[in-house]
């Protein structure tokens, strides 16, 4: 086990040194809500991405009771091209929940911040320790690999006994005087230091006490399964046009890219041609009956999980009303207005090529 006022001392250090005076969304606020934010917007994303996402959001929704107000259309737009969505629809639910429970003000501890709807053991951890100093360790990616290298931790890291052992171990590490500065200099120790594939052990101010440094084995680390295949799939959208208007669907709430709106298509079937699995896709998902028009192009892109290949056309709408289907809501809009709704980043990459 490592020494624990060693261990801190140290850290505590480099940061102040090192690290404290550079800017990262929330950090310096006493604004536990702008923590929150902050917090969230830069799980799995990286600082640079959210910066202007973290200002755009907090001019836009300045409070929790601005944000509890505002509605999920406009809260999506605003998170547009960030990525990971339900984040956002989960800081929306947050806001209702802490008007009603909490007035507004929220909860400082992390057993209370836990039981606000979307906000998990990190985020809790997080408002907790960095707005209200409470001591309590977090856990992310970023500490994961550190700690696993600290101590050449061989069980998979994705493991829940793996992580409840390294929480248990920086619950004996953490600075019971600076908790919140102890959580942001493990992060950022592994977010500019011990990075994943170049790790810069000459400049970390605790390789002294590091198994993995000493070894010299420090990729070995974190211990991961293998990764099965990512999936790949061909798709195919439809603009289809009618008196001057376009067609989207909104997607289910729960689900991936819930709440955003997007064109209609789908997977393209094996030994189906474009315009054969287009024509199917929407007739199947809005009942209408088109003719193809031009083509627009087609983009990459890929998700946490699955690639995609996605082709779009111009569509001339021939006969029939939009039905609903897999989506919650048909809306013919203006394509100069297409702008004001907030779509998944493959749509878009299609709605790029058609200004370019």
């Amino acid at each position: 086990m490592l020494d624990q006022q060693k261990f801190s001392a140290k850290l505590l250090t480099w940061f102040k040194q090192e690290r404290a005076h550079v800017p990262v969304p929330g950090r310096g606020q006493k604004d536990p809500y702008a923590v929150l934010v902050a917090e969230i917007m830069l799980q799995q994303t990286q600082v640079s991405t959210v910066w202007p996402y973290y200002r755009r959001w907090m001019e836009t929704f300045p409070s929790i009771s601005i944000l509890a107000q505002a509605q999920l259309d406009q809260v999506l737009k605003i998170w547009e091209g960030l990525g990971y969505y339900s984040r956002a629809r989960n800081l929306h639910k947050a806001a209702a929940y802490i008007m009603q429970e909490y007035a507004g003000e929220l909860p400082r501890t992390a057993k209370k911040l836990i039981q606000i709807p979307g906000v998990g053991p990190y985020t809790a951890a997080a408002v907790a320790s960095l707005a209200y100093n409470e001591t309590v360790p977090l856990i992310d990616g970023n500490v994961l690999r550190v700690v696993s290298r600290l101590q050449q931790i061989t069980e998979y890291i994705s493991r829940a006994k793996t992580k409840a052992k390294i929480l248990k171990d920086l619950k004996a590490l953490i600075s019971g005087e600076e908790p919140g500065l102890f959580n942001q200099s493990l992060m950022d120790l592994g977010r500019v230091i011990c990075t994943p594939k170049a790790p810069k052990c000459h400049a970390c101010p605790v390789s002294s006490m590091c198994q993995a440094y000493a070894a010299g084995d420090m990729l070995d680390y974190p211990v991961k399964p293998r990764k099965a295949p990512i999936p790949h799939y061909n798709i195919v959208i439809g603009l289809i046009q009618k008196s001057g208007e376009v067609l989207i669907q909104k997607r289910p709430a729960n689900g991936l890219l819930g709440g955003l709106w997007e064109f209609p298509g789908g997977k393209i079937k094996v030994g189906e041609s474009e315009g054969d699995a287009l024509l199917r896709e929407i007739k199947e998902e809005t009942g209408l009956d088109v003719n193809i028009g031009e083509k627009i192009g087609s983009i990459s892109h890929a998700y946490t999980h699955f690639k995609i290949s996605m082709s779009a056309y111009y569509c001339i709408w021939k006969t029939g009303n939009p039905e609903i289907h897999a989506a919650t809501e048909n809306r013919w809009v203006a394509q100069k207005a297409l702008n004001d709704y907030a779509f998944p980043k493959a749509n878009l990459k299609i709605l790029d090529l058609i200004a370019s």
